[in-house]
């Protein structure tokens, strides 16, 4: 089992044309019971004056309006606790996983027992893709938490024949105590975390080449197709580094990199995949940049139609040398529409820094958020900037930090600097300075 080259290889290499009439058949059995057992889509179709027959071709999933998160989040404060969108009946939902947004209100996703099947599957074929073998001792440092995908790594991981060790985030010296003994071949973890426990390494004099770790797919932010962090985490893990990606509405881990590090492959028997102009809302052409937008052909509980990412990538039709047939985004996720933070795993926005800032009366209204790379390490560092109204207070950091932590899922680093450092405007004050550029 463990020599063969795929997963399950008649999906995995099936023509175009074989795999476009398979999501054609799923895309329109989704559309009709979306329409049938959802008041949420039924609405929304009929004011587009769509209807499930209409679609008949792949091409016609364009007749269907994109959602986006914030009207995912509208529809569950109008109709709690899980909107409309609910297809699955009640007695197959077998699991909730919410995720957070720009207020801190979560979107629930539900999955049934028929999706923890899917997702389990596909999942594996991710681990698979990348050279994830039975036998492999995989240590999953994704979170378990409100990021669902270290529990859906622990379970494709289970399924391929893996020991599991799922520390999740953090801990970082038992992390590396595990890279050592019981020595684990395969690390799942973000790119930031990646290049830290390469660096906790460095510190405990432990030689890449004196543990068994062999490979590592890291996701959760953009970073490993970028090929200056690759070359760090492979040089400072001494193995072979791939990109990984998921959307907790989606999926959480539904497109991974094989040996050929040539982009990312998506699932495309279970997820239809579009690149839309974000002004337009039209597809580009292929190769060309834009926002990716999801269907869900196979979810049971919560399905997608037309879910806008905000996610920027490219996709190709090329083949790739491992001869897989579905379609890749070389490069991987190349950028955010809007002004969304990513760092080690967590998402958030300048909303709930300022939620935090202007919850404390030492402070002044004012803050930044810079963004940077760590000269060092060449990973990406936050830093959230504040000004004090009075005379330092010794707990006044620590606290702050605290609370966004608490807020944004990771601790930033905080800086306090003296009252009117920071510029004021009467117009759109600029909350992000990009600083990344200074440092290369």
């Amino acid at each position: 089992m463990s020599e063969r080259r795929y997963w399950d290889e008649r999906m995995e290499t099936m023509s175009r044309d074989e795999l476009a009439h398979l999501q054609n058949h799923r895309l329109q059995w989704q559309v009709q019971r979306c329409y049938e057992g959802s008041a949420f889509y039924r609405e929304r179709l009929d004011r587009m004056g769509v209807q499930p027959g209409d679609i008949q071709s792949l091409e016609d999933v364009r007749k269907l309006p994109v959602v986006t998160k914030q009207e995912l989040r509208d529809e569950q404060q109008a109709h709690p606790p899980f909107g409309r969108y609910v297809v699955a009946p009640p007695q197959n939902l077998r699991e909730l996983h919410p995720s957070t947004g720009t207020t801190g209100v979560p979107v629930n996703t539900l999955w049934s027992e028929a999706d923890v099947a899917n997702i389990t599957s596909f999942t594996a074929r991710t681990l698979w893709q990348f050279g994830t073998r039975p036998g492999d001792i995989v240590q999953n440092a994704f979170s378990y938490g409100l990021w669902v995908a270290g529990l859906s790594v622990h379970y494709g991981a289970a399924k391929i024949g893996c020991l599991v060790l799922p520390i999740g985030a953090g801990l970082t010296n038992r992390q590396v105590d595990y890279l050592q003994s019981p020595g684990a071949t395969v690390l799942i973890a973000t790119p930031s975390y990646a290049l830290y426990l390469a660096e906790a390494l460095r510190e405990r004099g432990v030689e890449p080449a004196s543990i068994p770790l062999r490979l590592g797919c890291f996701g959760g932010e953009a970073g490993a197709e970028n090929a200056s962090t690759r070359r760090k985490i492979e040089a400072g893990l001494g193995i072979a580094a791939f990109d990984y990606y998921g959307l907790a509405e989606i999926a959480p881990t539904f497109a991974s990199e094989c040996p050929a590090q040539a982009g990312i492959h998506w699932a495309e028997d279970h997820v239809l995949v579009e690149v839309l102009d974000p002004e337009t809302k039209q597809p580009v052409p292929e190769g060309e940049v834009g926002v990716l937008v999801f269907t869900h052909l196979t979810r049971q509980a919560t399905p997608m139609l037309r879910y806008w990412s905000n996610d920027y990538a490219r996709l190709t039709t090329e083949p790739c040398e491992c001869g897989r047939t579905h379609l890749r985004s070389p490069g991987g996720i190349l950028g955010r529409h809007d002004d969304l933070v990513v760092y080690r795993g967590a998402k958030f926005y300048p909303v709930q820094v300022e939620k935090v800032v202007r919850s404390f009366p030492e402070l002044s209204d004012e803050f930044r958020i810079e963004l940077a790379l760590d000269p060092r390490l060449g990973s990406e560092l936050v830093t959230v900037v504040a000004e004090r109204l009075t005379d330092p207070d010794p707990s006044l950091h620590d606290r702050l930090t605290r609370a966004l932590r608490e807020e944004l899922l990771v601790t930033p680093q905080v800086r306090l600097e003296p009252f009117g450092t920071l510029e004021r405007t009467a117009f759109k004050a600029k909350r992000i300075l990009d600083l990344r550029g200074e440092a290369r």
